[in-house]
């Protein structure tokens, strides 16, 4: 199943998940452009936005006001909804009404290689950014090790390149999967400085000694974090 979730009070642009996007809410728009894929259901702390999902035929489930990251709102949607704790729940950020199907397919894929693998806790996906693009903190960058498993995420662009001439930057998009069983070991785990540092909750993982693996995918769809962003996507219709 994927769980978008859908918190209200976005701190750099209040209320951006009902933003409009090609005539419908984002979260509506993000919600449909994954809907070829799996089940759909939206997670979130607001009335509005539940009532905004069902006007437009979307499930929607009631979380908690309380939930410290998008992770945790989504643990509270499975449980509501009843998942097994073999299914596999893919997390879409609901600012991402470009991504593809087949990047959120190629996700679902990564889970069923590695859902027998206790070492590993959330599958995530990047793509090939240049350094320009490197350099803005509302881009997250992910360093991977030789098998493809995450180093670290950061808003700083990383590696740093000290000699110069380093193309290889990767952008982390939000997406995560996990099984139903991993999602509830994650939200298990006692936060972690470097993710209230950061403000990357996929640090917590790390943190606590677990592995994220990591494909690359091709896309040319981006989160949609502040005003700036909306004017550009709002420029695609």
């Amino acid at each position: 199943m994927i769980i978008i979730p859908a918190r209200l009070g976005s701190t750099r642009f209040p209320k951006k998940v009902l933003a409009e996007i090609g005539g419908v809410p984002m979260v509506v728009a993000t919600a449909r452009a994954v809907a070829s894929v799996d089940d759909v259901a939206v997670a979130t702390d607001a009335e509005e936005v539940l009532e905004v999902c069902k006007a437009h035929g979307v499930k929607a489930v009631m979380t908690s006001s309380e939930h410290q990251s998008g992770t945790d709102r989504i643990n509270e949607a499975a449980a509501r909804l009843g998942l097994d704790e073999s299914e596999i729940v893919i997390n879409v950020q609901g600012d991402e009404p470009f991504i593809e199907a087949d990047v959120v397919e190629k996700l679902k894929k990564l889970v069923h290689a590695y859902q027998n693998d206790s070492r590993v806790m959330i599958c995530s996906v990047y793509k090939a950014i240049a350094k320009e693009d490197a350099i803005d903190p509302n881009l997250v960058k992910v360093v991977t090790d030789e098998s493809g498993f995450a180093l670290y995420f950061s808003r700083s662009i990383i590696p740093y390149d000290r000699d110069g001439g380093f193309d290889g930057y990767k952008g982390h998009l939000g997406l995560y999967g996990y099984t139903r069983k991993m999602l509830g070991r994650f939200c298990s785990l006692p936060h972690a400085p470097l993710e209230h540092i950061e403000k990357l909750e996929q640090l917590r993982a790390l943190s606590h000694g677990y592995a994220i693996a990591m494909t690359e995918v091709e896309t040319k769809s981006f989160g949609i974090d502040t005003k700036e962003d909306l004017e550009r996507a709002l420029g695609r219709y």
